[in-house]
């Protein structure tokens, strides 16, 4: 158990006056609950001695959904800001059997679920019946402002799932989804659309059939949208190409992520040059060119392949796309402009307000 701890009097939270008098201290905390913590967390959170543990963010791993569902149960229904889970091995049922139990929890405006085993595209007996039980243990999360679903495979089933949230969301992080064109399209005709202030969409394959319902995704998101992301999603030069104008209307954005793309030196060159003129970007991760990787790589290699590919050993391949980078920089006169193909080094911190 790990977690940031604050300490207050009796006073707060809800409960009878007989409670109240009875409660010395609380504790307010985030919490990390893995498989060996599970039954100490379990236990603490039932004490009903005068030491009442409250939880604002709760991070559980490798716990199945049975398990999560008690603690939720244990849980003060005030208080509760975030859920995060992760490696966990739920599916579609275990998804059905938790959503519903954040309903008491009024206050929680974000939600993660990361790679917890759940795949749609197999045609399972009783699996759509189970993704309505899901959507519908959304509806009461009405404080919702960030919805993270990581790997969770669910190709042509985002609408039932974000048309079930009473309030738009801010923040929509959808990596290794297997999104649809119809997906997309959904989703760029979606109340969501004009209040997104980060999307994610890396590693979801994007093509010509997407390209409509992605431009207007990002007309509809351009004064609001700071953060995208676009790694790993198959763009070719010339389907960026055809994306770039969109892109250069996105005039709130400050951290933009195309890593991973089979893009030529001269597609990360037009990349660059539409970042630059955006004048409240500050980071742009753009990917190594195929000219910088050694010979072997396909026409239009996959994010693994790349990713795994050697580049060359010939320093001055990759310092001749660097000379024509700061000369993009320089005739911009963009120096609070960041630009790197280092996926280790990337973070967001330069996105905080000036």
């Amino acid at each position: 158990m790990e977690g940031k701890e604050s300490w207050g009097g009796g006073g707060g939270g809800g409960g009878d006056d007989s409670e109240v008098d009875s409660v010395l201290v609380r504790v307010r905390a985030d919490l990390f609950v893995n498989a060996r913590s599970w039954e100490r967390v379990r236990v603490a959170l039932g004490d009903t001695g005068p030491l009442r543990l409250h939880c604002r963010y709760l991070r559980v791993e490798e716990i199945p959904a049975t398990n999560i569902a008690v603690l939720l149960a244990l849980l003060p229904p005030c208080g509760l800001l975030g859920l995060d889970i992760r490696y966990s091995s739920l599916g579609v049922s275990g998804l059905a059997l938790l959503l519903p139990a954040l309903a008491p929890f009024p206050t929680m405006s974000s939600l993660r679920l990361h790679y917890c085993n759940l795949d749609m595209r197999r045609d399972l007996p009783g699996q759509e019946r189970a993704l309505k039980e899901m959507a519908q243990g959304l509806v009461g999360l009405e404080r919702l402002r960030r919805l993270s679903l990581t790997a969770l495979r669910l190709p042509g089933h985002l609408r039932i799932l974000l048309s079930s949230l009473s309030q738009p969301l801010e923040v929509l992080e959808l990596p290794y989804l297997s999104l649809t064109p119809a997906d997309l399209s959904y989703l760029s005709c979606s109340p969501h659309a004009s209040s997104l202030r980060c999307l994610d969409l890396s590693e979801n394959k994007l093509d010509e059939a997407s390209l409509p319902s992605l431009r207007r995704l990002l007309y509809h998101a351009s004064s609001s949208l700071s953060q995208l992301s676009l790694s790993g999603c198959s763009l070719s030069d010339d389907l960026l190409g055809a994306l770039l104008p969109s892109l250069g209307c996105c005039r709130a954005l400050r951290s933009l992520g195309l890593a991973l793309n089979p893009l030529s030196q001269a597609g990360v060159l037009s990349l660059a040059r539409v970042a630059a003129a955006i004048p409240s970007l500050r980071l742009l991760l753009y990917p190594s060119p195929l000219e910088e990787y050694q010979p072997g790589l396909p026409p239009l290699p996959s994010s693994a392949q790349l990713l795994d590919w050697p580049l060359t050993e010939e320093p001055e391949v990759r310092e001749a796309l660097q000379v024509e980078l700061v000369k993009v920089l320089a005739e911009r006169g963009r120096s609070d402009l960041l630009l790197t193909a280092n996926l280790l080094s990337y973070g967001t911190d330069v996105m905080e307000d000036d």
